[in-house]
């Protein structure tokens, strides 16, 4: 029952992720005012392209490793990774972002993720 629920949520966290590194790519500047912190209109947009790429390849690695590896990989994996969203409260707070953001969206995904590596752990 405890392995479904495990995959299942790391699925779905991946997948958003996944979604989200696209958003950056094919929405840059809609998807950084919902990261929460605004693109400047005429600033340097690598930022964006760096932003989305970091979350595709996240997300496509977590994919990867629930389909070919073993729950421990994959549960070390979502582990190491909520560092992403833990860094991403830090820098929306930094940078002006307000702290509905910071804390409802980057802090609660953080929460989601290590949630998800202690059900791939127990699975």
């Amino acid at each position: 029952m405890l392995t479904p629920l495990a995959y299942g949520l790391a699925v779905v966290l991946d997948l958003l992720v996944v979604f989200i590194g696209l958003r950056f790519f094919f929405q840059p500047r809609a998807a950084a005012a919902g990261y929460g912190v605004p693109a400047k209109e005429n600033g340097d947009s690598a930022y964006l392209t760096i932003k989305g790429l970091r979350d595709l390849v996240s997300g496509l690695l977590g994919l990867a490793l629930l389909a070919f590896s073993d729950t421990h990989a994959a549960a070390w994996f979502m582990l190491v990774i909520a560092l992403t969203p833990l860094g991403d409260t830090v820098i929306v707070l930094r940078h002006g972002g307000t702290r509905a953001v910071a804390f409802g969206i980057h802090l609660a995904t953080a929460v989601a993720v290590l949630v998800s590596a202690g059900l791939l752990f127990a699975a």
